[in-house]
C-alpha cells in the first residue's frame, strides 16, 4: 500500500494552459516563435490556450472540489525575466504569487517547476541551450524564483524532461525552437542543461527564505521484462540503463541524463560510445551537476518489453497485433510503472515522485452534458496498480502527479489531443469534469484503496464440466449439447460441482485450472464469506436414455450420522426435454411405515410407486425422503445440495458386469417420508413465465432457483453470495461476453450489475 503521507496531485505547464495578456509585461518565448512559423500540427497557437492566467481562481476552486491536494506547475521564465536576464517583470511575479496564494487558499500544496521548455526568445537569439552562458542565465533565473516564491513554496523541480528539449527540440526539430543540429551540438546542449540544473540547485538553496526541497524530473520509455524470470529481469534492467538507441535518437536514455545528477558521473558505456561527440567534461562540471537533491522526479507514460535471448543478450519483444494504445498512438504498458520505478530506485536510491503520467483520449461531450472517458479510468487504474506493486516491492515512491488537470495546448500537436481530467471547450472556455476526475477523486480520498490491485477481481467463473457414464445414460449430451463426452452411456454432466467425486475446474482467466473446491477455500470472498465448510450446491444435466433406479435421498441429519458427515440431498429438476407422455416417479402409496416396509420387501412396485405425467418446462422439487425416479427419454437440469448420497430402493433387476447393482433397502426404509407428499404439490409449470424477469421457481432452506427468459435484454444486480447460471437454450451476451446453450458459470459476490442480451433461457441458483 501507499504510505500514509503519499502525495496525490495533478501536473501542468505554464505555456500549455496560461495564455497571454498584452498588458502583463511578459517576454516572447521560443514557442511563440515556433507557432508563428507554422510548427503546430493544427496551425493553432497558445495565445489563449485555457486562459488560465485569467481563470486560475475558478480553476483552483475546481481542483479543490475534485479533491486535488497537490499541484505541480511551471512558471514561465520569460514572464518573470522578459529578456531572460536582468529586468524582473513585477507583474509576472505578482501573477504567480497570487496564483500560489490561491492554490494554498484552496488547500493545494504547490510544487514549482522552473523550466518546462519555456525558454525566452531573447536567450534563444543568443544561442539558447547551446550557449554555455545559459548556466549563469538559468542560475540567475533560479535566484529570482527563490527570492520571490520560496516563502510560499517548499518543493521545487529544476528541469522537466531534458530528453525532450534536447532531442525533440534541437535534434529532431519537431519542438521549439525547431532545430536539427549536429549530434555533437546536442551533447553540448545536454551537458549545459545538466550544469544549469546544478547551478539552479545552488541558487535555490542559497536564496531561499525557508528550508526547501529540490528535485529533477527527467523522462524515458521504461524497459520491463517479458516475465518474472531472473534472466528476463536482468535483460530489461540492462536495456534501460544501456545504450541501444541509434544516434539519431540518442537522447532517449536514462543513464546519461540521471547518472551525472544522482551518481556524480556519466556512465562509462556512454563515454565510450559517444566519445567522438562529447564536449570537454571537467571534474568541476561533475561537481556542479551532482548537487545534493532531496528526491527524483520521473515522467513515465509507456515502455517496451525485453527478454533474454538464447545468447544471453537482451531481445526486444514485438507488441502483439492490435495492441492497446492511447489517442496519441502511445502503447498502453502499465508494467513500465512497476518495473521502471523498481529499476530506478535500485540504481539511484532516491525517493521518487511520478511527476507525469496520463492518457490522451478522444473525449467528447455526451448528450447528457457529461464527458465519459472509461478508457482513461482503466488506463490510470492499471498504471497506478502497477505503481503500487513497485511500492509493495520496496520502492520509495512519495507521490504521483497525473498529467493533466485541464485539456490544453499539447505542444506541436496543438489542440488535437486531450490529456485532461477536465474537459475544456476552447471556444467558450467552459470546463467539464470528466468521469475520470471523479474516479481519481476517490483514489486520492482513499489513498489508492479503490484501485483494482486492492480489490479482489470479480470475473465470471466459467467452469469445465465433469461427465459421468451411467448404465442408463445416452449420447444426447454430445449430440444435442455439443459437449466432448467420454462416450456412449454418458448420463450426467456435473456442470457446477465442488464435490470430491467430480470437482469442476475454472475454464479461463486469473483462476484458470483451479478447482471449485480449491477456490472456495482459498478465495472465500468470491462466495460471500459464507463460513460454510464446502461449496453448498451442485448443478447437473441428466440425460436418461432409460429409467433411473427408484431411489430416495436422506436429509442432513441422517447423512451426517450415517454417511461420514455428508450433506443430505434436497434437489429440484427443470425438464429440458422429454418424450410425449413422459412420466416421473414421485412419491409412493403406502399409508404408514409398516405398509411401506411390506410393499418394498415383497417387491410390490406397481402398487407402491406413484407416477406423474410431465412435460418440457415443468419444475419439480424433490425433498429428502421423497421416493423418485427419472424415467427414460427425459433430459433435465438438476439443482441440489452438494451431495452424492443415493439410496436405491429398486433397480429393475438390471445387471452391471453380470451383477445386480447395490441396493440400499434398509437405509431407504429409514428415510422415506410416510405418508408421501401429494405428487401434484411437487410440480410447477415453468414453461411460459414472464420474459425479461428473474422468475423465482423455489426458495427453500438450501437454495433459491430462478428461471430467466431473455427475449431481448434484462439487467439486475448480483446481490447474492454467489449466483450459479446455466444457459439451457439459445445464445446471447452477459456483460459483453458471448454465452450459449451448455455454458455454466458463477457470478461471484460483488459482481455488480448483470446485463443479459439475446434470445436465451437460463436457470440461476444461489443459497
Amino acid at each position: 500500500m501507499f504510505r500514509d503521507d503519499f502525495v496525490w496531485g495533478v501536473a501542468s505547464s505554464a505555456y500549455q494552459i496560461e495564455g497571454n495578456d498584452p498588458e502583463d509585461g511578459a517576454g516572447k518565448m521560443i514557442w511563440d516563435t515556433f507557432t508563428e512559423e507554422g510548427g503546430i500540427l493544427d496551425h493553432t497557437d497558445a495565445y489563449v490556450a485555457c486562459d488560465h492566467m485569467h481563470r486560475y481562481q475558478d480553476d483552483f476552486k475546481m481542483m479543490r472540489l475534485l479533491g486535488v491536494k497537490a499541484y505541480r506547475f511551471s512558471i514561465s521564465w520569460a514572464r518573470i525575466l522578459p529578456e531572460g536576464t536582468g529586468r524582473v517583470n513585477e507583474k509576472g511575479v505578482a501573477l504567480y504569487r497570487d496564483m500560489i496564494l490561491e492554490m494554498k487558499k484552496n488547500g493545494i500544496t504547490p510544487y514549482l517547476t522552473l523550466y518546462h521548455w519555456e525558454l525566452p526568445q531573447a536567450l534563444q537569439d543568443k544561442g539558447g541551450w547551446l550557449n554555455e552562458e545559459i548556466i549563469g542565465w538559468f542560475g540567475e533565473y533560479a535566484k529570482v524564483v527563490a527570492e520571490n516564491f520560496s516563502d510560499l513554496c517548499t518543493h521545487f523541480f529544476t528541469l522537466n524532461e531534458p530528453q525532450c528539449f534536447v532531442g525533440l527540440a534541437n535534434l529532431q526539430g519537431i519542438h521549439a525552437p525547431g532545430k536539427k543540429l549536429p549530434v555533437k551540438d546536442t551533447f553540448q546542449i545536454a551537458h549545459n542543461a545538466l550544469r544549469a540544473h546544478g547551478q539552479a540547485v545552488i541558487n535555490l538553496r542559497k536564496y531561499a527564505k525557508q528550508p526547501i526541497r529540490i528535485g529533477y524530473a527527467p523522462t524515458c520509455g521504461m524497459a520491463y521484462p517479458a516475465s518474472g524470470d531472473p534472466a528476463d529481469v536482468e535483460a530489461a534492467r540492462k536495456v534501460l540503463f544501456s545504450f541501444y538507441n541509434p544516434m539519431e535518437n540518442w537522447t532517449w536514455n536514462v543513464a546519461w541524463f540521471s547518472d551525472p545528477v544522482f551518481l556524480g558521473h556519466y556512465p562509462e558505456e556512454g563515454l565510450i560510445k559517444f566519445r567522438e561527440y562529447l564536449p570537454k567534461i571537467t571534474k568541476e562540471d561533475m561537481e556542479l551537476i551532482a548537487q545534493p537533491l532531496d528526491f527524483m522526479g520521473q515522467n513515465i507514460y509507456n515502455g517496451y518489453m525485453v527478454r533474454a535471448g538464447a545468447d544471453g543478450e537482451p531481445e526486444f519483444v514485438d507488441r502483439p497485433a492490435g495492441y492497446p494504445k492511447t489517442a496519441a498512438g502511445w502503447p498502453v504498458t502499465p508494467e513500465c510503472l512497476c518495473w521502471g520505478v523498481k529499476f530506478l530506485y535500485e540504481r539511484y536510491k532516491m525517493p521518487i515522485y511520478i511527476t507525469e503520467n496520463g492518457m490522451s483520449c478522444h473525449d467528447i461531450v455526451s448528450r447528457d452534458g457529461r464527458v465519459h472517458d472509461p478508457n482513461r479510468i482503466t488506463f490510470l487504474d492499471k498504471y497506478l496498480s502497477a505503481l503500487q506493486c513497485a511500492v509493495d516491492d520496496g520502492a520509495d515512491v512519495r507521490g504521483y502527479f497525473e498529467w493533466t488537470f485541464l485539456d490544453n495546448f499539447e505542444w506541436n500537436k496543438g489542440y488535437t489531443e486531450r490529456f485532461g481530467l477536465v474537459y475544456v471547450d476552447f471556444q467558450t472556455q467552459k470546463r467539464i469534469a470528466k468521469d475520470s476526475a471523479y474516479w481519481y477523486q476517490r483514489v486520492m480520498e482513499t489513498n489508492g484503496e479503490v484501485l483494482s490491485v486492492n480489490q479482489k477481481e470479480r470475473p465470471i467463473l466459467f467452469l469445465n464440466p465433469v461427465f459421468k457414464q451411467m448404465i442408463w445414460g445416452g449420447e444426447r449430451l454430445g449430440t444435442d449439447w455439443h459437449y466432448q463426452i467420454p462416450g456412449e452411456g454418458t448420463g450426467e454432466c456435473w456442470a457446477v460441482s465442488a464435490h470430491p467425486n467430480g470437482d469442476c475446474t475454472v475454464k479461463e482467466g486469473i483462476y484458470e485450472g483451479k478447482t471449485l473446491s480449491q477456490l472456495w477455500k482459498e478465495e472465500p470472498e468470491l462466495f460471500g464469506n459464507t463460513g460454510l465448510d464446502r461449496f453448498p450446491l451442485l448443478t447437473k444435466i441428466i440425460d436418461a436414455k432409460t429409467d433411473l433406479s427408484i431411489q430416495v435421498h436422506p436429509d442432513d441429519a441422517y447423512a451426517g450420522a450415517h454417511e461420514n458427515g455428508s450433506l443430505g440431498k434436497t434437489e429440484c429438476w427443470y425438464i429440458l426435454d422429454c418424450e410425449e407422455d413422459s412420466t416421473l416417479v414421485i412419491g409412493h402409496n403406502a399409508k404408514d411405515k409398516e405398509e411401506l416396509t411390506a410393499m418394498i420387501k415383497e417387491g410390490r412396485w406397481g402398487e407402491f410407486i406413484r407416477e406423474l405425467p410431465v412435460k418440457k418446462g415443468d419444475f419439480i422439487q424433490i425433498d429428502p425422503g421423497t421416493v423418485h425416479a427419472i424415467k427414460g427419454g427425459i433430459m433435465l437440469l438438476e439443482t441440489q445440495q452438494n451431495s452424492d448420497i443415493t439410496y436405491r430402493v429398486y433397480d429393475y433387476d438390471r445387471l452391471t458386469d453380470g451383477k445386480p447393482r447395490q441396493l440400499h433397502v434398509d437405509q431407504s426404509i429409514d428415510v422415506i417420508t410416510v405418508p408421501a407428499k401429494p405428487a401434484a404439490a411437487c410440480v410447477k409449470e415453468a414453461a411460459d413465465l414472464p420474459k425479461e424477469e428473474k422468475n423465482l421457481l423455489i426458495s427453500c432452506p438450501y437454495y433459491k432457483v430462478w428461471k430467466i427468459d431473455v427475449a431481448k435484454q434484462i439487467s439486475f444486480p448480483q446481490e447474492h453470495p454467489f449466483l450459479i447460471m446455466s444457459v439451457t437454450a439459445g445464445e446471447g451476451l452477459i456483460n459483453g461476453q458471448m454465452i450459449q446453450k451448455g455454458d455454466h458459470f458463477i457470478l461471484p459476490c460483488g459482481y455488480g450489475e448483470v446485463e443479459l442480451q439475446g434470445e436465451m433461457e437460463l436457470i440461476a441458483a444461489s443459497i
